[in-house]
């Protein structure tokens, strides 16, 4: 009976614990599956950045047509490269003092605002809204210093003038093509559309 003891505590050792040989083939499985899942993990990433971006910005414009509205006044949305980050708020119209500290869109890093000849060509998006690529391209605001206007319809001005341009905004990353794609399209009555695109187009409308 004496005896039994340590020799049971020591066959329970031997089935409890790991061999290096298993050891080592355990972290290889591991290693294999996780080389596997990072660059599925990385595109579900980027592509979560690409499509909070186009949406914070979208809701931006959103936020001063509404504002505009609301206080039956023209209201400006600023959009400005400070630094190395893009800086978007709303502001009322002659000032650039921000009419919320909280309501401000600092846009850094992956999905940054494009401007036009990087994306793919915006052909199905123009054809949606029945204008040239031109036309489109002409009135990318993306990518530069720029101020949009809403004036207290909601509609769209430029030079004081109620304005029939359709404006688009282009989100990306200039280094990294291959995960696509967004643009934030503005339309004269100041509704907005959200497209998506991978690398080489075509373009398709999420929202």
């Amino acid at each position: 009976m004496y005896k039994s003891a340590p020799h049971s505590r020591t066959h329970r050792s031997r089935i409890g614990g790991f061999s290096m040989v298993e050891l080592a083939v355990s972290m290889t499985v591991l290693l294999i599956l996780t080389a596997i899942a990072i660059p599925s993990l990385m595109r579900s990433f980027r592509t979560y950045q690409l499509n909070d971006a186009a949406s914070r910005f979208s809701d931006m414009l959103k936020f001063t047509r509404f504002e505009a509205v609301r206080r039956n006044t023209q209201i400006n949305c600023q959009i400005r490269l400070i630094g190395t980050d893009w800086t978007v708020w709303t502001t009322p119209n002659g000032n650039t003092t921000p009419l919320s500290t909280e309501k401000q869109l600092i846009m850094a890093g992956f999905a940054a605002p494009l401007p036009a000849g990087g994306p793919p060509s915006p052909g199905a998006i123009a054809t949606a809204l029945g204008v040239s690529v031109a036309a489109l391209n002409a009135n990318t605001l993306s990518g530069a210093n720029s101020t949009v206007t809403f004036d207290a319809r909601g509609a769209i001005r430029v030079g004081g003038n109620i304005s029939s341009n359709i404006f688009v905004f282009y989100f990306g990353g200039a280094n990294d093509p291959e995960f696509g794609y967004r643009a934030v399209i503005l339309l004269p009555a100041g509704g907005t559309q959200i497209w998506t695109a991978p690398q080489g187009g075509p373009w398709q409308r999420v929202s």
